[in-house]
């Protein structure tokens, strides 16, 4: 059984921010990355792209209009499906599932031109479906591609398709999976298949309820069931995410692996308290507890202590130990119940810091006491990028300009001060294990972005820089919030 490693922040809010940018959609499909970049399409046509994965503008194109839908690459394609009409738009339920190819989802390349669409699915605003708000799934382990569709009117349906031509696989019958739902995803891990569906209301801004729910199943065709024992045809779903503090209605799953034990899950808020009350992006951990999904929460500036998942030893400034003098102290077996208390206050970075160096200092990892050497300021550096779900940060000891850096042989080092230099700018992810990967934005010497090294426990006391490995505690920290 893997390990479970939360984070645990204590006295720090976890509201976190949206995406920068203008990150406004409705309904967005699951990330896409091309040449480089990432797309996300919505509601009415069109969509997003990002240079980084954390700043968003407008500019992706998707014809079409409709509602909801969803994008998968298969062998150097990309495979566009949306709902034409239906989910009572205009008044009806008679709906219809489109797909469409394109060789890339960026609009300026010569390449650029969809197909004509072809329905896959419809319904004629009688029966017990809805065909809107469709999600694809290439299955990994034979191939084969499902589309799960539908809303709160009637069921939630599933139907195969050809991924070599984008059209209903010939004699293929829609199989039923859920109710009360809709906007629902498919994905595959660990041998069981997950059916994702938004629960509650939506289109009410700040009052909308939505929420994502999912089920599971050894089979794709279902039957989907809870982590209780709840059929979806039931109306049963676990929580995987609701809403955060100023950010409401999360609704339209999808998961992006970004590497091994590192993955993502994109949605959107139906309204952000902060941004007018539009609908907007999110992109947040994926993490997978005891089986089943969660969506987790960015990581927010604070101060820390960072604790090696290899010992649980806090990374810490390479300077002497600074005893604190206690005054009347006594042994535990000769207390004065009779004498009053006394708070004894915490050392303070004044009463250590003209023993340190002045100059750049080794970092180690130690016994974790909360001393001033082992406490960490952590702050979003957002004029520096980010990557999917986060800015870069800045990672300084407390109270002082002594930055954490990657040095060109591979090792890490205190620099007197930060400078915004890329080898002082850090990634941190959590993974899906609930620890997390701390990441050089870049490495003095070695070109581009860094994607691979990571802060690593070479020893239970020695922090380095090694490649990233998800089966290795050595690769994995967690923050114990102050």
């Amino acid at each position: 059984m893997k390990k479970i490693f939360p984070i645990i922040i204590f006295g720090l809010s976890l509201a976190a921010k949206a995406q920068i940018g203008q990150p406004w959609i409705h309904d967005p499909s699951t990330i896409a990355e091309c040449d480089g970049k990432y797309y996300t399409f919505g509601t009415g046509g069109g969509g997003l792209i990002s240079d980084d994965g954390w700043s968003w503008h407008s500019g992706g194109v998707r014809p079409g209009g409709g509602a909801a839908p969803d994008v998968i690459k298969i062998n150097g394609r990309y495979l566009v499906i949306y709902g034409a009409t239906g989910g009572g738009l205009g008044g009806g339920h008679n709906g219809r599932i489109l797909t469409m190819w394109n060789k890339t989802l960026d609009p300026s390349s010569p390449d650029f031109r969809y197909t004509e669409p072809v329905e896959v699915a419809s319904s004629d605003g009688l029966e017990d479906n809805d065909a809107i708000d469709p999600g694809v799934l290439l299955d990994p382990t034979d191939g084969r591609m499902w589309v799960s569709y539908g809303t709160y009117f009637g069921n939630i349906r599933l139907i195969e398709l050809d991924p070599k031509t984008g059209c209903r696989m010939k004699g293929n019958k829609a199989v039923d999976v859920a109710i009360d739902c809709e906007a629902t995803d498919l994905i595959y891990r660990d041998g069981y298949y997950y059916l994702l569906g938004t629960h509650g209301t939506c289109c009410d801004g700040v009052n909308s309820t939505y929420n994502i729910v999912c089920g599971r199943s050894r089979k794709v065709t279902g039957p989907y069931i809870d982590n209780v024992g709840r059929s979806m045809m039931e109306g049963g779903g676990k929580m995987v995410a609701g809403a955060e503090p100023r950010r409401v209605g999360a609704g339209h799953f999808g998961r992006t692996v970004i590497d091994d034990g590192v993955e993502v899950a994109s949605f959107h808020y139906e309204a952000d308290f902060d941004r007018s009350g539009h609908s907007v992006l999110a992109v947040r951990p994926l993490l997978w507890r005891n089986g089943w999904p969660e969506v987790g929460h960015q990581f927010r500036d604070g101060t820390y202590s960072i604790l090696s998942c290899r010992r649980g030893y806090a990374l810490e400034l390479a300077v002497d130990f600074v005893r604190i003098e206690q005054k009347n102290r006594m042994g535990w077996h000769n207390i004065d119940a009779e004498k009053p208390l006394e708070r004894i206050p915490d050392q303070t970075l004044d009463e250590v810091k003209a023993t340190w160096p002045s100059g750049e200092t080794g970092v180690r990892a130690g016994d974790n006491m909360f001393r001033p050497h082992q406490l960490w300021s952590i702050k979003a550096v957002p004029e520096a990028g980010g990557y999917l779900s986060n800015p870069y940060f800045s990672i300084t000891v407390a109270g002082t300009g002594r930055a954490l850096c990657a040095t060109a042989d591979m090792e890490v080092v205190s620099s007197p001060l930060f400078t915004g230099d890329d080898c002082q700018l850090w990634r941190i992810e959590q993974l899906t294990d609930g620890s997390f990967r701390i990441m050089p934005k870049a490495i003095p010497g070695k070109e581009g972005l860094n994607t691979e090294y990571v802060l690593y426990s070479i020893g239970d006391s020695t922090p380095t820089l090694a490649p990233y490995d998800f089966d290795n505690d050595n690769s994995k920290w967690t923050f114990l919030g102050q």
